[in-house]
């Protein structure tokens, strides 16, 4: 196996939440670090009127949030290739948002 690749759909999250920037930067922020993962770069997005997009580069891949604030929804996205843990960073997520429900789905890639 060569990585563990998590998609991570939230729902029924506060609408706060799922449009402030700032929030969302640290949470993944803070998700890739308790995998101890490497960031290599942040890209981010803040739609208007609502939404934001950010994603993180990886040393050893990638983590990623697009946010529908109106819907109460989030996609997350954790990808790593190496020892790193992606599913500590999925419940650091899941912790933070405190979605009504989610699924969370782990491919072996």
């Amino acid at each position: 196996m060569m990585g563990k690749h998590y998609i991570l759909n939230l729902y029924g999250c506060k609408f706060e939440l799922l449009d402030n920037l700032e929030f969302l930067l640290r949470l993944l922020t803070d998700s890739a670090l308790l995998c101890n993962a490497t960031i290599l770069q942040k890209s981010y997005h803040k739609f208007e009127p609502q939404g934001v997009t950010i994603i993180l580069l990886l040393a050893e891949s990638h983590i990623s949030i697009h946010t529908v604030p109106e819907k109460g929804e989030a996609y997350a996205d954790v990808f790593t290739c190496s020892e790193v843990d992606p599913v500590i960073g999925c419940h650091k997520i899941i912790q933070e948002l405190h979605p009504e429900s989610y699924n969370l789905e782990f491919i072996p890639r």
